[in-house]
């Protein structure tokens, strides 16, 4: 920007443009690549949908709802969930291409309904609680599934009984159908289980409002849906829906964390006897599965694959991480196709800090190298609000162990140093605006961080997290969220970030050429699609 004064007010006003422009270069879009994409019928598009934008702000959310006092663009996820899709952004932003999928949970990408309804497949899944359940203790006494051997197997009738032993298990289906009609019957055992594998508007903003409040509930959703997930038939059921409404929702690639524990998977006959390996060669064969299905739909283009990222929680000790890398580098050696980088996930407010498995992680990184292998770290790091907290300080040390991406970065802003090295260095964050929101680390989208990192330039990809946790499955609800907040972000912003998630991606070199030859045609079928219907 030039410093001489304006002498006239249309001087000012060139000076104004060229300042505002100058300030906006850093973002993603205005860079040459992503510009020289944009065409005249873009343009256009973009035009078509910040008009509806700035209508239905004037419109939709102004309107009287009686339970929802003060709604806004951008406001509290699930209180807003409803209003959201009533909107034509909605619609419209459901029919885009997303490009990747790079930070999701796998435990918590498939539908909470859906899960539960394929337990019921299955006789040998059983269910129980810690404690005889009461009207009064419902919302604090969460189920645990589990499908047993043969010898385990019991007769029980009801979890709710006066008789009920503690922690005894009971057939799911018994359970279901002797679930007291003062609690609402089996439609009330429903509603129990749902509620128990999500968090709703009152846990999130009224009960559980406070950082470490939520995560406690958060946790014990997972407690619920490990016992479903990880018995094998439902586990391949899972992934295949997984991939599936990912699919529907316009993602081509995605690249899930997936929890590795020493025990934890269980077989056809309830015996806990399934291996690691065998989890990843289920994956492997679903993959393989669904992309048959799209080739002989005529969509073979639409689903480019999946990898996954290996990750065990930070609560282990050094110790017993190592055992965690051994099984990581043998499977990475057997489905070399699959693993696509290491992490350690949790709660970092509350978890060990990377700093203390620096010296494992770092000798890690020497035996991967030493055996020829490539597994970066894809490392969750400032999923915080804190300054200065060892959870902040997780992204310096996430940055000088060479991390890929990292998970959230939600307190990177603070760090300008650490937003020039992530731009100069295309290190990418995993932003997840709803899980950040709803987890309490803001309390909306307009108060979220995410347009002073798209303003400096770094790298971004809009993720999910745990859209079973928060129903926001697919990527549609976070891209409106973004969207919806930001005057000055339109169609060639999520662009750039649907483009950035292909590119940061651990898709090999000629996987994202084809990738991204596949966005390009979708994304112009869609910018098509919104001038000529949306154009009203």
């Amino acid at each position: 920007m030039t410093s001489t004064k304006a002498t006239s007010f249309q001087e000012y006003q060139a000076q104004r443009e060229a300042f505002i422009k100058d300030d906006r270069s850093l973002r993603r879009e205005f860079l040459p690549a992503n510009l020289n994409l944009r065409t005249s019928k873009e343009a256009e598009a973009d035009r078509i949908v910040r008009e509806i934008r700035a209508l239905e702000e004037k419109t939709i959310w102004r309107e009287d709802y009686t339970d929802i006092p003060h709604p806004f663009p951008g406001m509290e996820f699930l209180t807003g969930k409803r209003i959201i899709e009533k909107t034509r952004l909605f619609k419209i932003l459901s029919k885009m291409p997303k490009g990747g999928l790079l930070h999701a949970h796998l435990d918590a990408t498939v539908d909470t309904e859906y899960l539960y309804r394929l337990a019921f497949k299955y006789p040998i899944m059983h269910i129980r609680v810690i404690a005889p359940l009461s009207a009064s203790t419902l919302v604090t006494n969460p189920p645990e599934f589990r499908a047993l051997p043969k010898a385990e197997r019991t007769n029980g009738t009801s979890l709710a009984h006066a008789a009920y032993e503690a922690g005894s298990w009971v057939p799911l289906t018994n359970a279901r159908e002797s679930f007291p009609k003062e609690m609402g019957g089996p439609e009330g055992f429903d509603k129990w289980v749902i509620g128990s594998l999500t968090i709703n508007p009152s846990e999130a903003y009224g009960t559980h409002n406070t950082v470490e409040k939520i995560w406690q509930k958060f946790r014990s959703t997972f407690f619920t849906a490990t016992g479903l997930i990880r018995f094998t038939p439902i586990f391949a059921e899972y992934i295949k829906e997984f991939l599936r409404s990912s699919i529907a929702d316009g993602i081509l690639y995605v690249e899930p964390r997936v929890n590795f524990w020493y025990k934890n998977l269980y077989g056809e006959n309830g015996e806990e006897n399934v291996q690691h390996r065998d989890l990843l060669q289920i994956f492997d064969r679903i993959v393989k599965e669904v992309k048959e299905e799209m080739a002989q739909a005529g969509r073979a283009g639409e689903f480019i694959g999946a990898k996954i990222i290996y990750s065990t929680v930070r609560l282990i000790t050094p110790e017993e991480l190592e055992w965690y890398f051994a099984d990581c580098i043998t499977l990475k050696k057997e489905f070399p196709h699959l693993i696509a980088g290491f992490d350690l996930v949790g709660p970092e407010n509350d978890l060990k800090p990377l700093i203390y498995y620096a010296k494992e992680l770092l000798a890690f990184q020497e035996r991967v190298k030493a055996e020829g292998l490539d597994i970066p770290f894809i490392f969750h790091a400032g999923e915080t609000f804190g300054d200065g907290t060892e959870a902040d300080t997780n992204l310096y040390d996430a940055i000088l162990l060479g991390t890929k991406r990292i998970g959230h970065g939600f307190s990177l802003f603070k760090h300008p140093k650490l937003m020039k090295i992530c731009r100069e260095k295309g290190i990418l964050l995993e932003v997840c605006p709803i899980s950040n929101e709803v987890l309490r680390l803001t309390s909306s989208m307009p108060m979220h961080p995410l347009p002073a990192l798209i303003n400096n330039g770094v790298p971004v990809a809009l993720c999910s997290d745990d859209p079973s946790v928060f129903g926001s499955m697919g990527l549609t609800y976070d891209y409106f969220q973004v969207l919806a907040a930001s005057e000055v972000t339109g169609l060639s912003t999520l662009g750039a970030l649907a483009r950035d998630s292909i590119e940061f991606s651990s898709l090999e070199r000629e996987e994202k050429a084809r990738a991204l030859e596949v966005f390009e045609k979708k994304w112009d079928e869609f910018v098509n699609y919104v001038v000529e219907y949306e154009n009203q």
